[in-house]
């Protein structure tokens, strides 16, 4: 069975801490016992071997069970964070096919059917094998979300190796490829999951605090606020030893801003995308955003500019997108990169590119140093037609105190004289009161 070698070290290590969930804690002993009965339970209801179920929840040690359990079954499971939209979670139901639906609240578990039959040759394949099936989405950013098919057995062995078990923060969502490698990184380690009462700055500094956590993976938009809120001066963050970060282009300022305030914490930039699985990466220093990536099962190329990746444990395609894989199997990631040895930093998404008169301008370069400004809490990049240079430079911002258009946009312009150049600058500028961020705490730039 694909999960014998994890169940194993759980029971070598019945007695540990697996999880803390509403300040509770919970054993891999419990987590044994709750996989078991929620796997007799699961088949009874209909859940059995090749069975498309979507998960409805967020991370808890019951949902934690009840996703094992169903790889265990041989199901092909979805993962689907409770906060999402009922429109999005349509879309997903829809899109994946799914047979039964599974809702794990606190410690309730419901199942219905759906009615319907998976029909799509994929899904049919990885059934006709035998092997449970991961399914997850893209964010839709820009555009439809896209349903990725993995085979479950192909992605878990990347866990087969033991290393050190930490005391982790569960802070990218259930349905995320950062959350999902979160928790099998801290279970294939017997290490302990530590899931804050919410992802916000106070609760995430709290449950560092109160449970002595000592890894944080996060996002750069996520520390940047954890940054402006001061959480970090007033909480007991001294059991913290590493912050990762990824998902997006983390800004030089934020990074610099971080290091200064907590000095004992290494920070490292980690890789990874839902199609090829999360890749080894080492930073060059916490105070670098050049790094390396790759690792075993991965390899890494350079092609006029862009990262591709060939992953062993690269999805099996997508259920509503043409394939991203060349022929001889590269992912094409979008990515713009720079290399200075055997070390690439992310300039950005070939797709949020601005073209301003030829000129290349990434998001992520402006975004830092208009975070550095006084006042501004969140601010965002993007392009915006011009007739003549064919796009200019609009900046959306979030205030931290009241201030007038004005009065912003010609202190920005002198901010930036002399740390950009004029074709960088922002030409329109949008005072807003919005999030600039995603539910994945991730930049939204359209």
């Amino acid at each position: 069975m694909v999960l014998s070698l994890l169940l194993s070290r759980f029971q070598e290590d019945a007695d540990q801490e697996a999880m803390v969930w509403k300040h509770q804690r919970y054993t891999y002993r419990w987590l044994l016992e709750q996989i078991q009965a929620f796997q007799i339970r699961l088949r009874d209801e209909g859940c059995v071997k090749g069975t498309v179920v979507a998960l409805e929840s967020d991370f808890s040690p019951y949902s934690v069970s009840a996703l094992l359990a169903m790889i265990e079954l041989g199901c092909i499971v979805v993962p689907v964070h409770y906060s999402s939209v009922p429109e999005k979670k349509q879309e997903y139901v829809h899109l994946v096919e799914a047979e039964r639906i599974v809702y794990v609240t606190g410690g309730e578990l419901h199942t219905h059917s759906t009615g319907k039959q998976a029909t799509h040759d994929m899904l049919l394949g990885l059934k006709a094998s035998g092997h449970p099936g991961i399914m997850l989405f893209s964010s839709g950013s820009t555009g439809k979300s896209k349903a990725m098919v993995h085979d479950a057995t192909s992605l878990l062995k990347r866990y087969e190796t033991k290393r050190s078990g930490k005391r982790m923060i569960a802070f990218m969502l259930f349905d995320h490829i950062g959350g999902l490698n979160t928790l099998l990184y801290s279970l294939s380690n017997t290490g302990c999951l530590i899931v804050p009462e919410d992802r916000t700055p106070h609760e995430v500094c709290q449950a560092i605090a109160q449970h002595r956590a000592q890894m944080l993976p996060s996002s750069p938009t996520f520390l940047n606020l954890l940054l402006i809120s001061g959480e970090i001066q007033r909480m007991d963050l001294s059991s913290l030893e590493t912050i990762t970060y990824g998902s997006e282009v983390m800004p030089e300022s934020t990074l610099y801003l971080l290091k200064d305030q907590l000095p004992h914490v290494q920070l490292i930039q980690t890789y990874g995308l839902s199609e090829v699985g999360i890749l080894k990466s080492k930073s060059r220093s916490s105070e670098s955003l050049y790094m390396k990536v790759g690792g075993d099962g991965f390899q890494t190329r350079i092609v006029e500019g862009m990262l591709q990746i060939k992953s062993d444990y690269a999805m099996l395609g997508y259920l509503n997108a043409p394939s991203p894989f060349t022929e001889d199997g590269w992912m094409i990631t979008g990515d713009v990169v720079e290399q200075e040895g055997d070390y690439i930093r992310i300039l950005g998404r070939d797709s949020d590119v601005i073209n301003v008169g030829g000129e290349k301008v990434f998001p992520a370069e402006i975004e830092s140093i208009l975070q550095n400004m006084d006042n501004v809490e969140e601010v965002a990049v993007s392009s915006e037609p011009n007739m003549i240079t064919g796009q200019t430079v609009k900046a959306k911002v979030k205030l931290i105190a009241d201030e007038s258009l004005s009065a912003f946009r010609s202190r920005m312009r002198q901010y930036c004289k002399d740390k950009l150049p004029s074709y960088k600058i922002p030409q329109k500028v949008e005072i807003t009161q919005e999030k600039l961020t995603t539910e994945r705490f991730k930049k939204q730039r359209r």
